[in-house]
């Protein structure tokens, strides 16, 4: 198992509910892409205030490594993505991408 970590930082800028909306797309991405075996996400909720300005995130869990390599170039995480870039503060600086699986170390 992958587990494919995404924060973000979004624009202040953005009209309500386009967050809900581009979120409602990253779910809907297990229905379209084969490997993927889960999706959560939300807004950041912790009082320890180590956010660093991410707003929201999302883990995206994947059967195998080769499953989540082919997700990446997916026609339909590549919509989502152009979609999702905009929104960001600084486009792809307003992203932080970390995939790991869990107890290799």
């Amino acid at each position: 198992m992958v587990d494919h970590l995404v924060l973000f930082r979004f624009r202040s800028d953005l009209p309500d509910g386009a967050v809900a909306a581009l979120f409602n797309e990253l779910r809907a991405l297990a229905g379209e892409i084969a490997g993927i075996s889960g999706f959560r996400g939300g807004a950041y909720r912790s009082t320890e205030g180590l956010a660093k300005g991410f707003s929201h995130g999302f883990v995206m869990t994947f059967r195998s490594e080769a499953e989540r390599d082919a997700y990446l170039p997916h026609p339909a995480h590549q919509r989502v993505v152009a979609k999702l870039v905009p929104m960001l503060e600084g486009g792809l600086e307003g992203a932080l991408a970390f995939d790991f699986i869990d107890g290799a170390i």
